[in-house]
């Protein structure tokens, strides 16, 4: 599997992206400007500020050069993942339903968050369990997912909530839920389960040094469809 690091002016988590996937796999980084991500098999849209969140967060990003060729290969079926900014941008290009707005308490949030997995029927959550419980750190100030009720509904039907916040028991509780996420949403695929966004950082939990490993779920089924 070869997979592809973008680089947006103001990302701060690609280094950690590629420090994960480097050790399993053949990784590059691909700077925004470039044309085509046609090589890869896997490419990542990681965390940060992509240009300074300047209008709202993803939505310069989702016009660079490189977002072409993304949107291109995620239509053949190449898998796409988008971790905090990421996923904003994925929702800014409509390669994943919703958006992401304000937290509801207005500030930004830095800290550790159980989620549940909802479906282990994917591409990016086969090597866990439904129902198992992550430990895994969020920072963000944008977190708050949002769609209409007919999207949520739809979602849900198709099975296409990958994360749910919840408490240590796993209940998805509005106690449980950082920033007001419709339905305690942490993270949502494409309906055809190639497309993969989420706030929450795995990359942050795939070292014991970091205090959790929780994030190698996410990453372990990836390089397993490769």
């Amino acid at each position: 599997m070869r997979c592809a690091v973008v680089r947006f002016p103001g990302s701060n988590c690609d280094q950690d992206c590629y420090r994960v996937l480097r050790e399993a796999c053949d990784t590059d980084y691909v700077w925004h400007k470039e044309t085509s991500v046609a090589a890869y098999d896997l490419i990542v849209l990681p965390g940060g500020f992509s240009y300074g969140d300047y209008l709202r967060c993803g939505a310069i990003a989702r016009f660079s050069p490189v977002m072409r060729s993304v949107i291109e290969e995620a239509g053949k079926g190449k898998l796409v993942l988008g971790i905090c900014n990421g996923f904003q941008i994925l929702c800014e290009a409509r390669l994943l339903p919703g958006a992401l707005i304000r937290n509801a308490s207005l500030h930004f949030i830095c800290r550790r968050v159980t989620v549940r997995v909802e479906n282990m029927d994917t591409p990016f959550t086969n090597a866990g369990t439904t129902g198992a419980l992550l430990e895994l750190p969020i920072a963000h100030g944008e977190g708050n997912y949002f769609a209409d009720e007919e999207t949520l509904r739809s979602l849900d039907r198709h099975r296409q909530v990958l994360l749910r916040y919840a408490d240590a028991a796993g209940r998805a509780s509005a106690e449980a839920n950082p920033n007001g996420s419709a339905r305690n949403i942490a993270g949502v695929c494409n309906r055809r389960r190639n497309v993969f966004g989420l706030m929450p950082h795995p990359e942050r939990a795939s070292d014991p040094r970091l205090g959790s490993v929780d994030g190698k779920v996410i990453f372990e089924s990836i390089l397993q469809n490769g």
